[in-house]
């Protein structure tokens, strides 16, 4: 009985596993004509169960094995991930569920703006400096 079980389960998740790949989760990039790609992130659920039982028979003296398995997917996309040039920025689907989701889909955005911001503060620094020295 447990090989048979065995079997039914290596099948199923065998078909699982043809469905379930990382190009379903993180897409193929679609290429923009401005040069622009998109890549599409999905969220994968999946469930399975298999169950068997070997049948006793009084007329033959063969065990006889009765089974079954099923299994469930669900896939749903959740965001794109947008590169533009050097930026970089993901684009949720859903709203966000709570205020730490926006803090982190926030994040990048405020990296960028403050790494301006020391650049041209460095910037300006160096100016003053080399305009000291010429004076």
């Amino acid at each position: 009985m447990s090989n048979s079980i065995e079997n039914l389960m290596d099948s199923t998740l065998s078909k699982l596993k043809e469905i379930v790949n990382a190009d379903t989760i993180i897409g193929k990039p679609i290429n923009a004509a401005d040069g622009t790609v998109v890549i599409p992130v999905s969220k994968v659920s999946y469930g399975f169960a298999s169950g068997g039982s070997d049948l006793c028979s009084d007329k033959t003296d063969k065990n006889l094995f009765g089974g079954g398995n099923g299994a469930g997917v669900n896939i749903s996309p959740v965001a794109f991930l947008v590169i533009s040039g050097a930026n970089v920025k993901l684009l949720q689907i859903e709203s966000f569920s709570s205020s730490l989701d926006r803090v982190i889909s926030m994040a990048p955005d405020v990296i960028d703006k403050i790494s301006k911001f020391l650049k041209k503060k460095k910037e300006s620094q160096d100016s003053q400096i080399s305009d000291s020295k010429r004076l």
